[in-house]
């Protein structure tokens, strides 16, 4: 079985914009690169940046409760560490989040954009290495199938932006609901990443936003439990050898090893 990469997105900032690559290379054990570096603590987390441990998203500002996130357009450029974000069409701030007055210029903004959101000051958070701000504590990787995502639009008859589902690779060549079937199974591509499949993942309301308006226009979790029993859409991967990816490259799903069979 073979599947095609036809796009890869990394979400640099939680609950702010995608931003579509061109090229990743993959770490083993690692996580997507770049992506969930940064989160905004929506009031005191308990989040310890010396022994960082895995926080309930509420505890930052994100989609699931906060769509007026999506009105926002974010860029996060590493070699600066500089954070720009427009609002309505222009930039509103931009911020160096390796210093204190970058992070301030960044607060600031979202104790102004959102204030009735807030359940306490707002604060710049960057992930320590080896840790990310991702939903899940072993989401390393997270892959779409385009396919489920067009069933998807069948089932709530309307278009899908499968933006709604912030994955890092969108993928195609499987029939709908076929990831599912990768759990447990190893994709691997010409350049050597191999990529172990582990779990599905479960959607929130956060899928409910519309990446381009803001504007929270469908129930998907519902709809997809009131067909199917679940509310779950894409999969997740650890990484167990790295490597480059980019668009357009093949992925193979590897066939699981025989057993040794006894002489009759």
């Amino acid at each position: 079985m073979e599947l095609r990469i036809a796009a890869l997105h990394r979400y640099p900032v939680k609950g702010l914009s995608p931003e579509p690559v061109s090229r990743a290379f993959l770490q083993r054990g690692g996580y997507f690169p770049g992506d969930r570096l940064i989160a905004i603590e929506n009031g005191p987390s308990g989040f310890n940046a010396a022994d960082p441990q895995h926080q309930p998203k509420i505890k930052f500002l994100m989609l699931m409760r906060n769509e007026a996130l999506a009105r926002l357009r974010t860029r996060y450029h590493e070699a600066s560490s500089t954070l720009v974000i427009e609002k309505d069409g222009r930039e509103a701030v931009r911020g160096d989040l390796s210093t204190p007055e970058g992070r301030l210029a960044i607060e600031t903004f979202f104790q102004h954009f959102m204030p009735r959101e807030l359940r306490g000051p707002p604060r710049v958070l960057a992930a320590p290495d080896g840790f990310r701000f991702t939903d899940s504590r072993n989401g390393f990787v997270s892959l779409i199938n385009l396919a489920s995502v067009g069933a998807i639009e069948d089932l709530v008859r309307a278009p899908v932006d499968p933006l709604r589902f912030r994955g890092n690779l969108h993928i195609e060549g499987l029939a709908p609901w076929a990831e599912f079937d990768l759990v447990g199974r190893t994709l691997e591509s010409a350049s050597g990443v191999r990529l172990k499949v582990t779990k599905r993942i479960v959607r929130c309301a956060a899928t409910n936003v519309n990446p381009a308006s803001a504007i929270r226009d469908m129930d998907i979790p519902a709809a997809l439990m009131r067909h199917f029993g679940h509310a779950d859409c894409g999969v997740y991967a650890e990484v167990l050898e790295g490597g480059a990816l980019a668009p357009g490259e093949r992925l193979v799903v590897a066939e699981p090893a025989q057993r040794d069979l006894p002489f009759a």
